[in-house]
């Protein structure tokens, strides 16, 4: 018996070792959150974070999974490891792209797309919609259907919904005021199109941005919310709103 019970503890150990020694030959390990009454139904989101200028962790990792995962709707992967994104997205329903640091390797880039291909659920969220990868033009033209170059400072803006019948927008306030980043988000004419959903203006500016949209892809579901910076945007009943029918809308739900 003694022989035994140390024969199962010795297993244990070494599955625990092995374990930490994949996740280090990965770079990274991706963290799960599965929610309260997770199901066999909850939509799986893999959610890609990381590069600069924005607290990815506290922001996507954890208040945006937070806010996906309650009730069990999703059951949310978070990963900063770019080159990891091939592998998750085999298990995935959606791809959830937070990201401004390069996916520089062509076998995931071209996972993304075969993803698309396929028929999948993309959501691009903020830092995801920026002109952020000038040796992968494809993304911004045929998965973003433009980009953005610039943004105001930091402060507040109208955000006002245009298409008040779509399923992203449903339950949303129709116009509020928040603080965020405001995007200067523009088609490109040689895209795919987008459709409008929502959009942003400041007092005394003629210029408005799409902030909802959703991007006509010949076969994905593809939708863009470019608010996102930090709290002022994720910790509002609207946004988390946004986010969970974007999520629900893109996975055909």
């Amino acid at each position: 018996m003694i022989v035994d019970r140390l024969f199962q503890s010795s297993r244990r150990v070494f599955s625990i070792l092995v374990c930490g020694l994949i996740c280090v030959l990965l770079g990274s390990c991706a963290v799960k959150s599965a929610g309260t009454n997770a199901s066999s139904k909850s939509i799986r989101v893999l959610m890609v974070g990381g590069g600069s200028s924005h607290n990815f962790d506290t922001w996507y990792k954890d208040a945006d999974a937070k806010t996906l995962s309650t009730d069990g709707l999703a059951t949310v992967t978070y990963t900063s490891n770019t080159d990891s994104i091939g592998e998750y997205l085999k298990q995935s329903d959606v791809l959830f792209l937070s990201n401004n640091q390069p996916i520089k390797d062509p076998n995931v880039r071209k996972a993304i797309f075969d993803f698309a291909a396929q028929g999948k659920g993309i959501v691009l969220s903020h830092a995801a919609l920026w002109y952020n990868w000038k040796d992968w033009p494809e993304y911004n033209l045929q998965l973003a259907g433009g980009g953005s170059r610039g943004h105001d400072r930091y402060g507040s803006f109208q955000f006002n919904v245009v298409n008040t019948n779509h399923p992203i927008t449903k339950g949303v306030e129709s116009g509020f005021t928040l603080k965020d980043e405001r995007y200067y988000y523009i088609p490109d004419p040689a895209g795919p199109g987008i459709e409008v959903l929502a959009t942003n203006t400041v007092a005394g500016s003629d210029k408005i941005y799409p902030t909802v949209f959703v991007v006509k892809n010949p076969n994905a579901r593809i939708a863009a919310i470019s608010l996102g910076h930090d709290a002022e945007s994720h910790n509002i009943a609207n946004y988390q709103t946004l986010l969970r029918n974007t999520v629900k809308w893109v996975a055909r739900k």
